[in-house]
């Protein structure tokens, strides 16, 4: 299965570094939690701060690898990765197949079947805003933090354009192909 990258590596760096300096930044970790909505994101300062923490290019609405996103939905990826408290001890778990390790031996998936379909068929930025979030919650917080943007970035790419008209390049069939690769009944 090809890996799809919407995010390049050094806008990867800067995300993972901006997310350390949350940790000694908790006012700033909290305004971008407590937001239901990108709207609610765009009018605070840590928003702000995202940005000058990131790359010129994300200013102007690229987020690398030839993805142009908005500045909205630029913020829902500065909340959403707020709300992530660590990264997985295994190096290069992707977002979806967390959604389907158990944490512990013999233990269920985080995020049931029902769910995961939900979310990979939210309707709208805003549903989808919620829906992520949750699945963070689910995780306890433990999320890969380029996997987790770079996916946001498709899912959102993939809502206003439509998807890619080789399945192989559409997010719902990479999710589905790791979740489902990782998922015990």
């Amino acid at each position: 299965m090809i890996k799809l990258k919407k995010i390049s590596e050094e806008d990867s760096g800067c995300l993972k570094q901006w997310w350390k300096w949350l940790d000694n930044n908790r006012g700033d970790r909290a305004q971008l939690r407590r937001a239901s909505n990108a709207d609610d994101v765009l009018l605070t300062p840590a928003f702000s701060h995202f940005l000058h923490a990131m790359p010129k290019n994300w200013r102007e609405g690229s987020t690398g690898k030839g993805a142009s996103l908005s500045i909205s939905e630029i913020a829902v990826i500065a909340a959403v990765l707020a709300r992530v408290k660590s990264e997985p001890s295994k190096a290069g778990v992707s977002f979806a197949k967390s959604l389907a390790l158990p944490k512990e031996a013999g233990g269920k998936a985080p995020m049931s079947e029902l769910r995961f379909q939900q979310l990979q068929k939210s309707r709208s930025p805003e549903v989808f805003f919620t829906l992520v979030c949750r699945a963070v919650n689910l995780l306890g917080g433990k999320a890969n933090i380029t996997s987790l943007a770079d996916d946001i970035s498709h899912w959102l790419i993939e809502f206003r354009n439509g998807p890619a008209s080789k399945p192989e390049n559409r997010l719902a069939v990479r999710w589905a192909s790791e979740y489902y690769a990782a998922f015990k009944d």
